[in-house]
């Protein structure tokens, strides 16, 4: 918990980080209000696989990550497809490129992010556990774990799919979430959110003692 105050200066001085977040977990597969006060993530978007290479390399923050880590996994993840702002910012800056016709064949992650209106949060909380409940038993799901950069307002949930049918399945063929989608468009829940989908390309370490993507 402290580094997560003391890292983002020296996140933000790191050559070629185009985009970051530090987030805390959740201890659900999705968006809970309870934290995992031992587990966190650095999402973060690049500009050159060069610039990750030397801060894997050489930055204190990545020597800290690993050395202070019962468990550490880390997945590399090309952008598929994006829509929606996150702090006002596309963390992409406009480079995803066009979406390609079909579902891919292999893996992907999906990263859904969101900032819930005050007004709405009862709501929402109330909706979480059902679809909790469906994603962990959801065909294709790899992993999953919800996200957040503040308590309970800004969350988000990254999952990896065994492809990409598995993932549109469980997004618009599922009951619970398909219910809880309409309920967001039409009483407006969201003042802001994304939506990404990544194929990975490379993955290290464990992640609840084994590697997903294997």
């Amino acid at each position: 918990m402290r580094q997560a105050a003391f890292d983002r200066p020296a996140l933000r001085a790191t050559p070629g980080l185009r985009f970051w977040r530090l987030l805390g977990t959740g201890r659900g597969e999705s968006m809970t209000l309870g934290a995992d006060l031992r587990r966190w993530a650095l999402f973060a978007v690049w500009r050159r696989p060069d610039d990750l290479e030397a801060f894997l390399r050489r930055s204190p923050v990545a020597a800290r990550w690993r050395d202070e880590a019962a468990e550490l996994w880390q997945v590399r993840l090309a952008p598929l497809a994006s829509r929606g702002r996150w702090g006002g910012a596309d963390p992409f800056g406009g480079a995803v490129p066009p979406a390609a016709r079909g579902e891919p064949e292999g893996p992907v992650a999906v990263l859904t992010r969101a900032t819930i209106r005050l007004r709405r949060l009862a709501a929402f909380y109330r909706a979480v556990p059902e679809v909790d409940r469906v994603l962990r038993e959801q065909e294709g799901r790899l992993a999953s774990v919800g996200i957040g950069e503040w308590p309970v307002a800004r969350q988000a949930t990254f999952s990896l799919w065994r492809d990409g049918a598995a993932a549109t399945a469980f997004a618009y063929r599922t009951a619970a979430h398909a219910r809880v989608i309409r309920r967001v468009r039409a009483r407006d829940w969201y003042a802001e959110e994304l939506f990404a989908r990544f194929v990975p390309f490379g993955s290290e370490g464990t992640w609840d003692g084994r590697d997903p993507l294997r």
